[in-house]
């Protein structure tokens, strides 16, 4: 049987797997190349630096809420019902991923901190999101807003313990659930006409 092409997509798999397995400080490409049974210059001819690769996977990560939240935003209905939805899924899987994977997790928050343009990306994609949510609320008549993109953003930082990395010790305490719906009905409250 011959072996599997090399993909960029089959390198951060592997590399997902050696970062979880081996944490940010110690993972090589060396490491990813041996776990792929190749040589570290065939990653390399895929990502031309560690830096680059570490990006990749930290872009990878953030894609997959990317997907995930874009098909409620773009999604059919009521713009409130949306958003509350929206935001629900948000805090869902930030949870999800601080909780059912703690070691791969605690890499990310270390990619991410190296990564401050792909982060910067994945805020500005996720206010986008919001802000078609509240511009189609604002279309139906259901939401007030003079500027979409400054309210979204207003929502993005008061939403912010519920989806921000730095608070994930947070997400599974007591009351948690309820201060985020409390935040949820004051946000939502304030939006509507």
């Amino acid at each position: 049987m011959p072996p599997e092409t090399l993909t960029p997509a089959r390198i951060l798999e592997a590399t997902e797997d050696v970062l979880r397995r081996y944490g940010p400080a110690k993972a090589t490409v060396v490491d990813v190349a041996r776990a792929l049974g190749v040589s570290h210059g065939s990653v390399y001819r895929h990502f031309g630096s560690k830096a680059a690769l570490r990006e990749a996977v930290t872009q990878r990560w953030l894609d997959r809420s990317h997907t995930e939240l874009s098909a409620v935003a773009d999604g059919d209905g009521p713009a409130l019902p949306r958003l509350k939805e929206w935001l629900t899924a948000l805090f869902a899987a930030k949870r999800h991923k601080a909780g059912d994977d703690p070691e791969l997790f605690a890499t990310y928050m270390v990619l991410v901190g190296e990564n401050s343009g792909v982060v910067e990306q994945h805020v500005e994609t996720m206010i986008g999101q919001l802000a078609r949510i509240i511009e189609s609320g604002v279309a139906s008549g259901d939401l007030t807003s003079a500027n979409a993109t400054a309210t979204a953003r207003a929502v993005w930082d008061a939403t912010n313990r519920f989806h921000d990395p730095a608070y994930a010790a947070e997400w599974s305490r007591p009351g948690i659930d309820e201060a985020f719906e409390a935040v949820c009905e004051l946000v939502t409250r304030g939006l509507r006409p």
